[in-house]
Protein backbone atom coordinates (compact mmCIF):
# COMPACT_ATOMS: atom_id res chain seq x y z
CA UNK A 1 0.00 0.00 0.00
CA UNK A 2 1.54 3.12 -1.10
CA UNK A 3 2.08 6.41 1.20
CA UNK A 4 -0.73 8.10 -0.48
CA UNK A 5 -3.10 6.06 0.44
CA UNK A 6 -2.26 5.43 4.03
CA UNK A 7 -2.25 9.38 4.26
CA UNK A 8 -6.11 9.42 2.90
CA UNK A 9 -7.10 6.17 5.32
CA UNK A 10 -5.23 8.08 8.40
CA UNK A 11 -6.97 11.56 7.32
CA UNK A 12 -10.69 9.69 7.04
CA UNK A 13 -10.26 7.99 10.06
CA UNK A 14 -9.59 10.56 12.31
CA UNK A 15 -12.26 13.24 10.48
CA UNK A 16 -14.76 10.65 11.57
CA UNK A 17 -14.23 11.65 15.13
CA UNK A 18 -16.43 14.68 14.35
CA UNK A 19 -19.48 12.89 14.38
CA UNK A 20 -18.85 10.81 17.58
CA UNK A 21 -21.10 12.33 20.43
CA UNK A 22 -19.90 12.88 23.88
CA UNK A 23 -21.33 9.93 26.09
CA UNK A 24 -22.85 7.49 23.57
CA UNK A 25 -21.26 4.12 22.27
CA UNK A 26 -20.04 3.66 18.92
CA UNK A 27 -19.90 1.09 15.96
CA UNK A 28 -17.38 0.16 14.81
CA UNK A 29 -16.16 -1.27 11.56
CA UNK A 30 -13.53 -3.69 10.64
CA UNK A 31 -10.43 -2.96 8.53
CA UNK A 32 -7.29 -0.89 7.82
CA UNK A 33 -9.31 2.63 7.70
CA UNK A 34 -11.15 1.63 10.83
CA UNK A 35 -7.52 0.83 12.74
CA UNK A 36 -6.94 4.86 12.03
CA UNK A 37 -10.42 5.83 13.44
CA UNK A 38 -9.64 3.44 16.45
CA UNK A 39 -6.75 4.88 17.30
CA UNK A 40 -8.27 8.61 17.12
CA UNK A 41 -11.43 7.27 19.17
CA UNK A 42 -8.95 5.94 21.84
CA UNK A 43 -7.62 9.55 22.22
CA UNK A 44 -11.17 10.37 23.70
CA UNK A 45 -11.70 7.19 25.22
CA UNK A 46 -13.42 8.52 28.23
CA UNK A 47 -15.15 10.76 26.19
CA UNK A 48 -17.38 7.74 25.33
CA UNK A 49 -18.90 4.91 27.17
CA UNK A 50 -17.44 2.11 24.71
CA UNK A 51 -18.21 1.00 21.29
CA UNK A 52 -19.71 -2.15 19.22
CA UNK A 53 -17.07 -4.27 17.58
CA UNK A 54 -18.30 -5.92 13.89
CA UNK A 55 -15.05 -8.22 14.45
CA UNK A 56 -12.88 -9.94 16.78
CA UNK A 57 -9.96 -8.08 15.16
CA UNK A 58 -11.23 -4.65 16.15
CA UNK A 59 -12.57 -6.03 19.51
CA UNK A 60 -8.82 -6.97 20.19
CA UNK A 61 -7.82 -3.62 18.76
CA UNK A 62 -10.09 -1.30 20.93
CA UNK A 63 -9.00 -3.72 24.19
CA UNK A 64 -5.41 -2.74 23.34
CA UNK A 65 -6.48 0.63 22.91
CA UNK A 66 -8.72 0.79 26.41
CA UNK A 67 -12.18 1.12 24.95
CA UNK A 68 -14.87 -0.93 26.48
CA UNK A 69 -16.64 -3.72 23.76
CA UNK A 70 -20.07 -4.13 25.06
CA UNK A 71 -23.11 -6.13 23.22
CA UNK A 72 -25.53 -4.91 20.54
CA UNK A 73 -27.80 -6.61 22.13
CA UNK A 74 -27.66 -4.76 25.54
CA UNK A 75 -27.06 -1.41 23.79
CA UNK A 76 -30.08 -0.64 21.90
CA UNK A 77 -29.89 1.49 19.09
CA UNK A 78 -26.81 2.93 18.12
CA UNK A 79 -26.16 7.18 17.19
CA UNK A 80 -23.39 6.35 15.06
CA UNK A 81 -21.46 3.44 13.19
CA UNK A 82 -18.20 3.80 11.62
CA UNK A 83 -16.87 1.63 9.14
CA UNK A 84 -14.85 1.59 5.45
CA UNK A 85 -15.92 -0.13 2.37
CA UNK A 86 -14.07 -1.96 -0.81
CA UNK A 87 -15.92 0.16 -3.24
CA UNK A 88 -18.32 3.10 -2.92
CA UNK A 89 -20.56 4.39 -5.98
CA UNK A 90 -21.80 8.30 -6.23
CA UNK A 91 -24.56 7.52 -4.37
CA UNK A 92 -22.86 5.93 -1.52
CA UNK A 93 -23.94 2.30 -2.00
CA UNK A 94 -20.94 -0.11 -1.15
CA UNK A 95 -19.20 -3.02 -1.33
CA UNK A 96 -17.81 -4.63 1.94
CA UNK A 97 -16.29 -7.51 3.55
CA UNK A 98 -12.94 -8.20 1.62
CA UNK A 99 -12.23 -8.54 5.49
CA UNK A 100 -14.58 -11.28 6.22
CA UNK A 101 -16.80 -9.71 8.71
CA UNK A 102 -19.46 -8.50 6.37
CA UNK A 103 -22.40 -9.90 8.17
CA UNK A 104 -21.64 -8.59 11.89
CA UNK A 105 -20.86 -5.02 10.27
CA UNK A 106 -24.39 -5.16 7.88
CA UNK A 107 -26.19 -5.63 11.82
CA UNK A 108 -24.37 -2.74 13.08
CA UNK A 109 -25.06 -0.84 10.09
CA UNK A 110 -28.98 -1.52 10.58
CA UNK A 111 -28.85 -0.78 14.11
CA UNK A 112 -27.19 2.59 14.03
CA UNK A 113 -29.17 6.09 13.22
CA UNK A 114 -26.02 6.94 11.31
CA UNK A 115 -23.33 5.50 9.27
CA UNK A 116 -20.34 6.90 8.06
CA UNK A 117 -18.10 5.49 5.72
CA UNK A 118 -14.22 6.30 5.75
CA UNK A 119 -12.55 5.39 2.28
CA UNK A 120 -9.69 7.26 0.68
CA UNK A 121 -10.13 8.16 -2.89
CA UNK A 122 -8.95 4.33 -4.64
CA UNK A 123 -12.39 3.20 -3.15
CA UNK A 124 -13.98 5.69 -5.17
CA UNK A 125 -16.10 3.61 -8.75
CA UNK A 126 -18.94 4.63 -11.03
CA UNK A 127 -20.54 1.32 -10.80
CA UNK A 128 -19.99 -1.37 -7.97
CA UNK A 129 -18.05 -4.57 -9.02
CA UNK A 130 -14.73 -4.27 -9.93
CA UNK A 131 -13.69 -5.74 -6.64
CA UNK A 132 -15.14 -8.88 -6.09
CA UNK A 133 -18.49 -9.04 -4.28
CA UNK A 134 -18.37 -11.09 -0.88
CA UNK A 135 -21.23 -13.44 -0.35
CA UNK A 136 -21.33 -15.25 3.65
CA UNK A 137 -23.06 -18.86 3.24
CA UNK A 138 -23.57 -21.63 5.33
CA UNK A 139 -20.63 -24.39 4.57
CA UNK A 140 -23.30 -26.96 3.96
CA UNK A 141 -24.97 -24.34 1.17
CA UNK A 142 -21.47 -22.96 -1.03
CA UNK A 143 -21.94 -25.19 -3.91
CA UNK A 144 -26.20 -24.55 -3.88
CA UNK A 145 -25.30 -20.82 -3.78
CA UNK A 146 -22.53 -20.68 -6.07
CA UNK A 147 -24.55 -22.73 -8.86
CA UNK A 148 -27.54 -19.77 -8.07
CA UNK A 149 -24.95 -16.87 -8.56
CA UNK A 150 -23.31 -18.57 -11.92
CA UNK A 151 -26.96 -18.75 -13.31
CA UNK A 152 -27.10 -14.94 -12.81
CA UNK A 153 -23.93 -14.62 -14.71
CA UNK A 154 -21.19 -14.03 -11.46
CA UNK A 155 -18.53 -15.72 -11.05
CA UNK A 156 -17.78 -17.30 -7.59
CA UNK A 157 -14.87 -18.24 -5.98
CA UNK A 158 -14.44 -20.19 -2.91
CA UNK A 159 -12.40 -18.24 -0.38
CA UNK A 160 -10.67 -20.90 0.50
CA UNK A 161 -9.73 -21.65 4.36
CA UNK A 162 -11.24 -18.46 5.14
CA UNK A 163 -13.68 -19.35 7.88
CA UNK A 164 -16.01 -15.78 9.25
CA UNK A 165 -16.48 -15.20 12.94
CA UNK A 166 -19.64 -16.90 12.39
CA UNK A 167 -18.29 -20.07 11.50
CA UNK A 168 -19.39 -19.87 7.56
CA UNK A 169 -17.92 -19.42 4.45
CA UNK A 170 -17.29 -16.79 1.66
CA UNK A 171 -17.80 -16.71 -2.13
CA UNK A 172 -16.37 -13.70 -3.50
CA UNK A 173 -18.22 -12.86 -6.86
CA UNK A 174 -16.47 -11.89 -9.80
CA UNK A 175 -17.23 -10.11 -13.38
CA UNK A 176 -20.13 -8.64 -12.31
CA UNK A 177 -21.51 -4.80 -13.53
CA UNK A 178 -23.95 -4.50 -10.87
CA UNK A 179 -25.80 -1.13 -12.16
CA UNK A 180 -28.95 -1.52 -9.75
CA UNK A 181 -27.51 -2.89 -6.56
CA UNK A 182 -30.40 -2.65 -4.52
CA UNK A 183 -32.60 -5.20 -6.58
CA UNK A 184 -29.45 -7.67 -6.85
CA UNK A 185 -29.16 -7.48 -2.40
CA UNK A 186 -32.82 -8.11 -2.01
CA UNK A 187 -32.41 -11.09 -5.12
CA UNK A 188 -29.00 -12.80 -3.47
CA UNK A 189 -30.71 -12.20 0.51
CA UNK A 190 -33.80 -14.76 -1.07
CA UNK A 191 -31.16 -17.76 -1.90
CA UNK A 192 -31.38 -19.98 0.57
CA UNK A 193 -28.15 -20.66 2.49
CA UNK A 194 -26.98 -17.06 2.03
CA UNK A 195 -26.38 -15.46 5.70
CA UNK A 196 -25.49 -12.13 3.90
CA UNK A 197 -24.35 -9.91 0.82
CA UNK A 198 -21.34 -7.67 0.92
CA UNK A 199 -23.54 -5.15 -0.92
CA UNK A 200 -24.94 -2.36 1.40
CA UNK A 201 -27.09 -0.62 -1.26
CA UNK A 202 -31.00 -0.93 0.83
CA UNK A 203 -29.09 0.65 3.50
CA UNK A 204 -26.29 2.64 2.25
CA UNK A 205 -23.69 4.87 4.10
CA UNK A 206 -25.08 8.77 5.43
CA UNK A 207 -22.30 9.93 5.23
CA UNK A 208 -18.89 9.23 3.26
CA UNK A 209 -15.43 10.81 3.75
CA UNK A 210 -12.93 10.78 1.40
CA UNK A 211 -9.93 11.56 3.36
CA UNK A 212 -10.84 14.53 5.59
CA UNK A 213 -13.68 15.71 3.05
CA UNK A 214 -17.23 14.85 2.92
CA UNK A 215 -18.24 13.23 -0.69
CA UNK A 216 -21.62 15.02 -1.90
Amino acid sequence: MNTIQNEGKRLAGRAAMRYVEPGSVVGVGTGSTVAYFIEALAERRHDIEGAVSSSEQSTRLLREHGIPVLDLNATGELPLYVDGADECDPHKRLIKGGGGALTREKIIAAASRRFVCIIDPAKRVEVLGRFPLPVEVIPMARSHVARAIVARGGQPVWRDGVVTDNGNWILDVHHWSITDPVALETELNQIAGVVCVGLFARRPADVVLIGDREMA
